[in-house]
């Protein structure tokens, strides 16, 4: 059967139907997808070690025969085995020992030739390996007729299980020298001479199977140079596009902005009006705005967010107002209607409206016919706001509240509603400041980095299972003083496969722990109505304690809650800990956030770590994007950054903005990447980015 790059795996000698499955656990489809399916890290073994020479604590490579094995069992701790394998080379001998893996007995048998690698120890007056890395050095169709396995740079694949190193490295060895040839460069010579990157074909050999480090090295940055190209292409696609388009130039009423800040009752900070200057000279021009506005929970973002739908409403333009959640829809529209109610454009008041999923049927056609006939000014509202059958008169702005919670098809349907609209999109989860302008590329941004002053850092501390009553002591004290608490639990209902503590039975434990307070509950399974009426319960203080889950993430303000418990806070996310947080900290009182956990991984416990030392929301964003890496933190509804197949935004900006530079030059040149050189590329960001595609002409 004839194969191209596309052709699916399972038609590669040694492969087969049973193998192609294994393979699409690892993400592996295509013969193109193995080809990009790269190493994780690289052993040197050019010069394997004699074992007389090895030491306690070297790293140890070598190729030996298997003398004797054998598998103790202890009676003392039970089910836990010893498997001790004898192997021998010319060099001399050593044993390597792996711990309760009973089943690797198995693996080995006496005569057997196999690699291994791993840090020498000393036990017993003896040298020998604890739980090395291992292969086969079998007699099959993968047979090291090559040398893949030693006496060079060997690449080490991640792995699903019955797919094996040896058997991978043949099979991408294959791949390489039967279909390199067919490989096209999307990138010209030219682009490639000036920023000095080897030729892609050079370049795939070398990332799997080195000639050296310096090799490899020029490898890497050229494959991360084509993921960062590749993903900046659409992003300046965008920003070209948007740029292009005629907007609405907005006359904006100064005075009505002066009515507002004298009707707010405090000042707002230097940052919010350095925000606000730009925000106004974008809606002033007759390009549409689309602006990012970063700022941590509680530094006044839903403020400037109002000025700027006061600056259309003054012009006579409809706001639309989209958030995540019908308790931050409602509590927005409370907020914003209580500020704005004495304010008046000409003899008339300004007409707010709040539209959500649970409205029910009639009330919402007639809100409907309202927006549509231009009696309501701002709508605040869900997803609702994005339903076909809404229509505005005449939609001015567009403001999108908790981008994150969207997807990017969801955010760009609101501005469709009008013609061009502005467009000020809003995030409490702010980009590394060393990111921010790549990855938004088509936005342009302003950030919110100081807070309201009197504004006390909330305290946060660590506490284990066994700190529980004092824990519980100090929320006793806290509700005694009058103030409330947030108790955070990870999931609902308790799991017979997670050993943790779920919201509703601990439920009922604070109950009979707290008797003399009133203890409420609030998830995501709860209805919209019953969300809402223990939320003003607890707004109003007859509730003392909610116990809650991260539906309380996005959304809640009560400035007189100052107190949150996070049970198994090391099953949160950074950024998602430091959202939680945000809940409190916002009233006069100090406010302390304790955190029961128990980190077992490397990854929770700098988690753990960053929240308890640091309060500034874009300092936990770029720690959280060094512990996650770029692929998690930006997720794959959010950016094109989760298709990056090896670069890391992190260690490589400097290619990540040469590679914007190269994307800008191109598409001034050629918009719709029609000339023969630009196919390629073309082709592959309709392959990783179809919904882009419109962007590029027909």
């Amino acid at each position: 059967m004839y194969k191209n790059l596309e052709s699916s795996i399972r038609y590669l000698k040694g492969v087969g139907p049973k193998k192609a499955q294994l393979f699409a656990r690892m993400g592996v489809a295509t013969i193109i997808d193995l080809l990009y399916y790269f190493p994780s890290r690289y052993e040197d073994r050019r010069e394997l070690k004699p074992i007389s020479e090895a030491q306690p604590g070297d790293e140890l490579t070598l190729k030996a025969k298997v003398l004797y094995k054998n598998v103790r069992r202890s009676f003392r701790r039970r089910g836990f085995s010893v498997l001790e394998v004898l192997v021998q080379n010319d060099t001399g001998k050593i044993n390597a020992v792996w711990f309760n893996q009973p089943y690797l007995e198995n693996y080995f048998h006496i005569g057997q030739e196999i690699v291994l690698s791993g840090k020498v120890e000393k036990y017993d007056e003896r040298l020998q390996l604890n739980s090395p890395e291992f292969e086969s050095c079998g007699n099959d169709e993968t047979s090291d007729d090559d040398n893949l396995s030693v006496g060079r740079i060997v690449p080490i694949y991640p792995l699903t299980q019955g797919i094996t190193q040896r058997y991978l490295r043949w099979l991408v060895k294959l791949c390489l020298d039967e279909y390199i040839p067919k490989i096209v460069d999307p990138l010209s010579y030219d682009i490639r001479k000036r920023r000095e990157l080897l030729n892609l074909a050079q370049s795939l050999r070398n990332i799997h199977f080195p000639e050296n480090e310096s090799l490899q090295k020029e490898s890497y940055n050229r494959v991360s140079f084509d993921d960062f190209f590749l993903y900046q292409v659409p992003v300046v696609l965008r920003k070209l596009n948007s740029k292009q388009k005629k907007g609405i130039s907005h006359s904006v009423d100064e005075s009505l902005s002066s009515e507002f800040q004298q009707c707010l009752g405090f000042e707002l900070t230097t940052a919010q009006k350095k925000v606000l200057e730009e925000i106004k000279n974008d809606m002033i021009s007759n390009r549409p705005m689309q602006r990012l506005l970063q700022g941590d929970v509680g530094s006044g973002k839903t403020v400037v967010a109002t000025f700027a739908s006061l600056m259309a409403i003054s012009g006579g333009w409809q706001v639309a107002f989209m958030v995540p959640t019908e308790i931050l829809a409602k509590q927005h529209y409370d907020n914003i209607k209580k500020q704005v109610t004495k304010l008046k454009i000409g003899n008339k008041k300004i007409s707010i409206a709040l539209l959500t999923s649970s409205i029910g049927t009639s009330e919402k056609e007639k809100l409907y016919k309202k927006i549509k006939d231009g009696k309501i000014d701002l709508v605040i509202g869900t997803h609702a706001l994005i339903q076909e059958e809404l229509a505005f008169k005449n939609l001015g702005l567009a403001v999108i509240d908790e981008q994150h919670k969207f997807g990017v098809s969801q955010r760009a349907l609101l501005p469709k509603k009008g013609d061009n609209p502005d467009v000020l999109i809003m995030t409490a989860t702010p980009i590394p400041r060393t990111l921010s302008l790549t990855v938004y590329g088509d936005l342009d941004i302003s950030s919110i980095d100081e807070m309201p002053p009197g504004r006390l850092p909330v305290k946060t501390k660590l506490y284990d299972e066994g700190d529980r009553k004092k824990v519980y002591e100090f929320i006793t004290e806290k509700i005694n003083q009058g103030r409330q608490a947030y108790v955070i639990y990870p999931i609902i209902e308790v799991s017979d496969s997670l050993d943790l503590k779920a919201a509703e039975e601990m439920h009922k434990e604070l109950k009979k722990v707290f008797k003399k307070f009133n203890v409420g509950l609030i998830h995501g399974r709860l209805k919209q109505k019953q969300q809402d009426e223990i939320m003003q319960e607890f707004k109003k203080g007859k509730v003392h304690m909610l116990v809650a889950t991260s539906v309380l993430e996005v959304g809640m303000d009560v400035s007189n809650a100052c107190v949150m418990i996070i049970e198994h806070a090391e099953r949160f996310g950074l950024s998602q800990l430091h959202q939680l947080r945000g809940r409190i900290g916002r009233g006069e009182h100090q406010s302390h956030c304790l955190l029961i956990a128990d980190p077992k991984s490397e990854a929770a416990l700098m988690r753990i770590k960053a929240i308890t030392k640091l309060t500034d929301g874009f300092a936990i964003a770029e720690e959280d994007l060094l512990i996650r890496g770029p692929g998690e933190f930006f997720g794959k509804r959010q950016s094109g950054l989760s298709e990056l197949r090896i670069a890391n935004p992190i260690t490589q900006m400097h290619s990540l903005r040469a590679a914007r530079e190269e994307a800008i030059k191109l598409l001034h040149h050629d918009p719709g990447l029609q000339e023969k050189q630009n196919l390629q590329i073309r082709k592959l960001v309709k392959q990783r980015f179809p919904e882009y595609e419109k962007l590029m002409a027909a």
